[in-house]
């Protein structure tokens, strides 16, 4: 039962994600990019601290330990983010402007608006091995929410659905920008968003080795959520703007946050 439900959630996070960026990005909901991305930081942040963060303390793990994974995994996203940074910039004679450099998948539109600028230069290969390694990841991260509890696993598969949505937005737009039509674009990105499942159930076997550690897994999935939201959403939606856009904005976040506790609400019922 418990992996089906792990199936169901990763291909959802995965394939529902891409899905939902073409809408933005080729239909009529286009105009509501920015919005995503506040209601994407809202749900990271909710998941993290409400959800993820809570169901480890619970345990008997000591907190300095549970607080000691959370710093680690923070940095160790950023010293990750930084990697591929500069591994982005020492190939920019080469086939950079393709490659998205996201292993975690914490690329910013402003890389993309660069790499659509100079065309994909035939490294959209490069960008999907990334985008492909970065869906596994997720699919771990689900898996270990829904071995610690199925309502926790509902409620992070959300959360890696909606901070998705912004990252394949960007991956669509650079592969459009060269010779691919709209819909090869759609299902490479989509085959990439199916590599979820596949992440989800090596992140079954290994919860189920190592059972004992659950609560670090929790942790890490909480500090990657957090990382996304405040490093990578948050800063580029800090900018100048009337009192009606930072309105707007701000109930977007609260929008983001009320998702997960809609869904959190609904699954206890269920």
């Amino acid at each position: 039962m418990i992996i089906f439900a792990i199936l169901v959630g990763t291909l959802c996070a995965g394939i529902g994600s891409v899905w939902v960026a073409a809408a933005l990005s080729f239909g009529v909901l286009a105009r509501y990019t920015q919005h995503m991305l506040s209601m994407a930081a809202g749900a990271l942040l909710a998941t993290a601290f409400m959800h993820l963060l809570p169901e480890a303390f619970e345990s008997q793990t000591p907190a300095h330990d549970l607080f000691l994974a959370l710093l680690i995994g923070l940095v160790f996203f950023f010293l990750l983010d930084k990697a591929e940074l500069w591994h982005h910039g020492h190939e920019h004679g080469a086939h950079a402007h393709g490659h998205s450099g996201h292993t975690h998948g914490h690329e910013h539109d402003s890389e993309h608006a660069h790499e659509h600028e100079h065309g994909p230069s035939g490294g959209s290969w490069a960008i999907l091995a990334g985008d492909s390694v970065h869906c596994f990841g997720d699919g771990v991260l689900i898996a270990s929410a829904f071995m610690a509890d199925v309502r926790l696993g509902m409620i992070a598969s959300v959360a890696v659905l909606a901070h998705e949505v912004p990252h394949h937005m960007g991956d669509l737009a650079v592969l459009r920008s060269g010779t691919t039509d709209r819909q090869a674009a759609l299902i490479k990105v989509s085959m990439a968003g199916s590599v979820t499942a596949l992440g989800g159930l090596l992140g079954y076997w290994l919860v189920e080795q190592l059972q004992g550690y659950l609560p670090f897994f929790l942790v890490v999935a909480s500090s990657s959520f957090i990382y996304v939201a405040l490093a990578d959403l948050i800063p580029q939606l800090q900018k100048r703007l009337g009192g009606w856009q930072t309105a707007a904005q701000i109930a977007w976040l609260l929008a983001g946050m009320g998702l997960v506790s809609a869904v959190s609400t609904w699954a206890h019922l269920h």
